[in-house]
């Protein structure tokens, strides 16, 4: 931290307490306090002074944690853990961790989990264009029009927008392959009911450069060393400040099994949930 001082909710991002966004919520809601007093939005916090959030005290975290979950259906990507089935709850996970984004309550699939907040900025923000692909399986054959319809946009009434033109690929009578660069509530499902269809399953099988692959359903790893140094690159140019990553040797499991561990991405509870 610099003499002159850090924001204050840039010291509670980079604690891995919460994103900038949520952090100047808790801010003006006055939930923060720097050496006792309440904070206020700008505030700098000094180098030796004390940091609380709701009452109790924040010190920043050396290194990151960036794990990939395969989330089950049934499972809230929040890290309220007033919500029930929540992903907090359901990891276990020993160490302050948080979503990157959201998938919601009924699909499943690969989930990232973090400490800081800095990453999930730079991963999710819309307009970075990032990408997540998904397999998704519907409840009657997919044609050609279907498929024409998905990738050319569609107009959701109901959220007042129009999505992002996208690839999308047949890979099943009635399942297909979608690439999206944006994450609008339930995005995947309102288009396909645009058309006239259900969808029956749902699973993100990745983001980014980073694949759930063989991962079995309700475990998560640590995403490697090979895996964060290609997604440095990818968010590189992206909006927000780049971050630095302690990789880990060790290997665990949610319920201790083998799958390798990797340490976490946190999450922005205001991210929209496909």
């Amino acid at each position: 931290m610099e003499n002159t001082g850090v924001r204050i909710n840039k010291f509670l991002s980079e604690a891995g307490v919460c994103s900038r966004r949520e952090a100047d919520r808790q801010i003006e809601a006055g939930n923060v306090t720097i050496d006792g007093v309440v904070a206020e939005t700008g505030s700098k916090v000094m180098p030796g002074q004390t940091v609380c959030f709701h009452g109790k005290i924040i010190t920043k975290e050396e290194e990151m944690i960036l794990l990939a979950f395969h989330k089950p259906v049934g499972i809230v990507c929040t890290a309220e853990k007033r919500e029930k089935n929540n992903v907090i709850d359901y990891l276990n996970y020993p160490k302050r961790i948080y979503p990157i984004g959201r998938l919601d309550k009924d699909s499943e699939g690969l989930l990232l989990l973090t400490n800081n907040g800095e990453i999930v900025n730079k991963m999710m923000r819309s307009g970075n264009m990032h990408e997540k692909e998904y397999i998704v399986t519907v409840n009657k054959p997919v044609t050609d029009s279907f498929l024409r319809g998905l990738a050319g946009g569609v107009p959701l009434v109901e959220l007042n927008t129009t999505t992002r033109k996208c690839r999308v690929e047949k890979v099943g009578k009635k399942q297909f392959k979608i690439i999206l660069t944006q994450g609008l509530n339930r995005q995947i499902r309102r288009m396909c009911e645009y058309f006239g269809y259900r969808v029956e399953k749902l699973v993100r099988v990745r983001i980014m450069n980073i694949e759930l692959a063989d991962l079995e359903v309700g475990k998560y790893r640590e995403v490697t060393e090979e895996e964060y140094k290609k997604l440095q690159s990818l968010i590189k140019n992206s909006s927000n400040e780049t971050v630095k990553l302690g990789m880990h040797k060790k290997t665990a499991n949610p319920k201790d099994t083998k799958e390798r561990i990797y340490k976490v991405v946190r999450k922005i509870d205001s991210e929209k949930q496909v």
